[in-house]
């Protein structure tokens, strides 16, 4: 395909393939793309599971389609994002071993990274006369979810009332749009991809094809730019701000796209200031809070609690430079070390990819992960290059996640984590060294196997989660609670769920003691730590207990408040004992003395 900014047949490319018309492969997009995360609908305790499990389903019926479908060629590519996934599989299944991680988050890392290889793999093995349709199935995807996400943000921010929650997710932030992943950062992520995408179908031809001419093409690309970039503004995502600036420098520098493309690239700045002030002459007449600029106003560039959990990361690195916390175990090792400085959420992450590896991996094993991925990265961006406006668009979206990834934690997401993979190996798809251009694709139908069966995996999920749902919404008829919570337990992928209920449900002692040092891999949150206190203490470990106590002042939070401020009423009245979270630890321990 010719793509030199002179030739208008570059809009338009021609293509000697039959087009792929596999239905599999359109439902699969339609499902993990477009629809895994305009899912509003959850039920507790988590907010995003029938999201990335809409995302897993989308991606298993994605292969299907292409693989029974002749899209793709046969056998296994060697890259560094291949060989990196690898190796981080190997230490998520070796976790359980080298650091007593529960077998059930071992195995939600495992699934997450072998469905980014499958999703990598098989983007990479789309043969080359398919990839620009194929690319353009998936754009399409990305635009309508896109789209559908402008609706949603404008009825969170102009007409909350709308939003039921069900199928319009409210938003918690005031001046803010959320989308249905109830995060505004999520929201971003997603409306910068689905702007990449639109510059694929303009520069394509799909616009133009379908609108009926290049002018109509134009002005629809103009236009869902225009929406895209003011709902990132609704969204006061900070990392999404600076996507917009890295659409207009592509703009500027991808020499290759079409005129009118680069254009409407560049343009994305004066469609930032022009939302800008919309939003502001709104809010004046409105008095509607715009959430955009209180941050800005307020925090500036950066966020106080991300600098300083990153500063955190750091001095744990410091501490454990060889091991690490152990894969999956950041939050656990952050939260038992003492940080008097340390943000007052409870962080889950380090919100910078480079450094989560390195923080759970230590040196050793984490700088090799980001070599191979470096490697891997350097390899797709420079064939990328090298290659069609097709294969740097799709590395335009890995590259927009990656930006994203040095401020937030997207691809700990399957819905955004899969997506990206594909993206990848898509810019790794085409000619491989020797292989001609006309390589026609095989029906590969151990491949369209495994992707039924991934697919087909989702429903047993969301029936083993039903045992987590129903101990916190018990449905009319249900067991006792801890006939629930043992139910829960049993669960081979959410027990640490029902560990944390039995661990702050039940009386201070072994038995909550054993539950919360298991559900403690997971997520610590003041109530686990107050719970864990407790039954150290019921059971004989009372500095250690005082240990926790002391952790958990760090954190500042008003849920502990009237359980601390015992100890002020015991001073008042001058009592000569005092209840266990009074007093100091007589030393310090390590977080693996307290797994």
């Amino acid at each position: 395909m010719t793509l030199a900014a002179t030739a208008p047949a570059a809009d338009f490319p021609a293509t000697t393939a039959a087009p792929h018309r596999q239905f599999l492969t359109g439902l699969g997009l339609l499902l993990g793309v477009t629809l895994a995360p305009l899912i509003a609908f959850n039920q507790t305790p988590s907010a995003t599971l029938y999201n990335q499990l809409m995302a897993f389903a989308g991606l298993g019926l994605l292969v299907a389609g292409l693989a029974w479908g002749r899209a793709l060629r046969a056998g296994w590519r060697n890259d560094g994002v291949s060989l990196s996934l690898l190796l981080m599989t190997a230490v998520a299944l070796a976790a359980p071993f080298t650091h007593g991680l529960p077998w059930s988050m071992s195995l939600t890392s495992i699934a997450m990274l072998l469905g980014a290889l499958l999703a990598v793999q098989t983007g990479r093995a789309v043969v080359a006369n398919q990839r620009d349709q194929v690319l353009t199935l998936f754009c399409v995807a990305l635009v309508g979810a896109g789209v559908l996400s402008v609706v949603v943000s404008l009825i969170q921010m102009f007409f909350p009332s709308l939003a039921d929650g069900n199928v319009i997710a409210r938003s918690g932030l005031v001046g803010r749009a959320v989308g249905n992943m109830r995060q505004p950062n999520h929201l971003a992520s997603l409306l910068m991809w689905a702007c990449v995408a639109s510059v694929w179908l303009a520069q394509g031809g799909w616009l133009a094809r379908r609108l009926g001419g290049a002018l109509r093409g134009t002005v629809a690309l103009h236009m869902l730019l225009f929406l895209f970039v003011f709902c990132v503004l609704l969204s006061a995502s900070r990392t999404g701000m600076i996507g917009v600036v890295m659409l207009a420098l592509w703009g500027a520098v991808d020499a290759r796209l079409a005129p009118r493309v680069r254009i409407a690239l560049g343009s994305t700045l004066v469609m930032f200031a022009l939302g800008w002030g919309i939003l502001e002459a709104y809010t004046a007449l409105s008095h509607h809070a715009f959430g955009a600029q209180s941050r800005v106003s307020e925090e500036g560039a950066g966020s106080p609690s991300r600098i300083a959990i990153v500063k955190n990361a750091i001095g744990l690195l410091q501490r454990y430079p060889l091991t690490g916390s152990g894969w999956g175990d950041f939050n656990f090792a952050w939260t038992m070390t003492p940080f008097p400085d340390r943000p007052v959420a409870f962080f889950d992450h380090t919100h910078n990819l480079e450094l989560q590896l390195l923080v759970e991996m230590g040196l050793p094993l984490g700088l090799l992960t980001l070599a191979l991925l470096a490697a891997g990265l350097w390899t797709g961006f420079a064939r990328a290059v090298r290659g069609s406006a097709a294969t740097r668009c799709a590395a335009m979206l890995v590259a927009m996640i990656g930006l994203h990834s040095q401020f937030e934690y997207p691809l700990w997401y399957a819905y955004f984590l899969l997506p990206a993979a594909l993206a990848y190996g898509l810019c790794m798809a085409g000619e491989d060294a020797g292989e001609p251009a006309s390589t026609t694709g095989q029906r590969r139908p151990w491949l369209a196997a495994l992707g039924v069966v991934v697919a087909a995996a989702v429903p047993l999920v969301v029936i083993d989660y039903l045992r987590i749902v129903h101990i916190y919404a018990p449905p009319t008829g249900a067991a006792s609670l801890d006939d629930r919570i043992a139910a829960g337990q049993r669960s081979p992928l959410f027990a640490l769920q029902a560990d944390y209920a039995q661990a702050t449900v039940q009386p201070p002692g072994t038995v909550a003691l054993e539950a919360a040092r298991r559900t403690g891999h997971h997520l610590i949150d003041t109530r686990l730590l107050m719970a864990w206190a407790k039954s150290l203490n019921a059971v004989g470990e009372t500095d250690k207990a005082r240990y926790l106590v002391q952790r958990l002042r760090e954190f500042r939070n008003t849920a502990s408040e009237e359980w601390l401020n015992e100890c002020e009423e015991v001073a008042q009245l001058g009592a000569a004992a005092k209840p266990f979270q009074c007093e100091a630890p007589s030393r310090e321990y390590g977080f693996r003395e307290l797994r």
